[in-house]
């Protein structure tokens, strides 16, 4: 991968690598054996990834960890990502987007990824019992310490990341520098509001589930069985291609998969090169859980 193929990170002038590794399934949540994880890390870098995004709940934190190994003599290589909101232990308090949280949060997340700084912190989820401008004051505290270069959001409404803009205009902060959000070519609600917004407000927008969380693999197929998956095995009602609900999947998928042997392709390039093309994604994030996954 060359400077040229590199993209930046809405108006912030850092330069992202077009695919960024997502960390979600390294750990009891994927693959259980760290040295296995932290050589699939280090592959990516050495292909020229370098963005890697986790999050505190992720494998209760296990994640970070893993991270935390991999990136031992090679911090300076990577855009660092890690987000908060989502619970990392059963205890009701460790978990929002109140001052009191996010301060403890970025402290674990630091001490497990074994680091001074992260380069991107993220709001995983909205929250209605906070003040926006609490949670925008903090991560603007935390820009100014030092422990984070910037802040952004994750699966906010086209309303919620206006007022995340205007919150901090309105308290003369740093504003939000990016979005993460789900595209891929059966989920494109995105494209109506979303981006328009990222591009009036200068935000980077990272994506992920290119492959609709498997959907798009061109295992699934009008006639065929249902194919062997993990995450199947954890949400099978998602995934189930008996269940009604999951008729229009399946013939999406179906569809899709002949448009790419049409096209001389298979599936998965089509819709990775889908999601890549669109000018307003920043960068693409791929989850794999083995080497496997990432060669592909």
């Amino acid at each position: 991968m060359t400077l040229s193929d590199l993209r930046t990170l809405g108006r912030t002038g850092v330069r992202i690598s077009p695919f960024v590794l997502g960390a979600m399934n390294f750990g009891a949540r994927g693959n259980t054996g760290h040295d296995e994880s932290i050589e699939l890390i280090h592959r990516a870098l050495d292909a020229g990834i370098n963005t890697i995004d986790t999050a505190d709940t992720y494998s209760r934190g296990e994640s970070e960890i893993i991270v935390g190994k991999a990136l031992a003599g090679r911090r300076d290589e990577v855009i660092l990502a890690s987000k908060f909101h989502n619970p990392v232990d059963d205890d009701p308090a460790h978990r929002g987007n109140s001052r009191r949280w996010i301060i403890r949060a970025v402290e674990d997340s630091l001490r497990r990824l074994g680091v001074d700084h992260l380069d991107l912190y993220q709001v995983h989820r909205p929250e209605s019992v906070t003040a926006v401008e609490e949670t925008v004051g903090t991560l603007d505290d935390l820009v100014r310490s030092g422990k984070i270069r910037y802040y952004g959001t994750s699966v906010f409404s086209p309303a919620e990341l206006i007022e995340v803009q205007w919150a901090a205009d309105r308290r003369r902060l740093r504003r939000a520098v990016s979005e993460q959000v789900p595209y891929s070519l059966l989920v494109r609600g995105i494209e109506r509001e979303t981006l328009p917004i990222a591009r009036k407000y200068g935000l980077g927008v990272l994506t992920y589930g290119p492959l609709a969380a498997g959907w798009l693999t061109g295992n699934y197929r009008l006639g065929a069985a249902q194919p062997l998956s993990r995450r199947a095995d954890l949400i099978p009602g998602r995934f189930d291609i008996d269940a009604p609900a999951n008729a229009l999947k399946l013939a999406a998928a179906d569809a899709l998969a002949r448009l790419a042997e049409e096209a001389g392709l298979n599936l998965i390039d089509l819709a990775i090169g889908f999601a890549a093309a669109h000018p307003d994604v920043s960068g693409i994030i791929i989850g794999p859980r083995t080497r496997a996954h990432l060669d592909t």
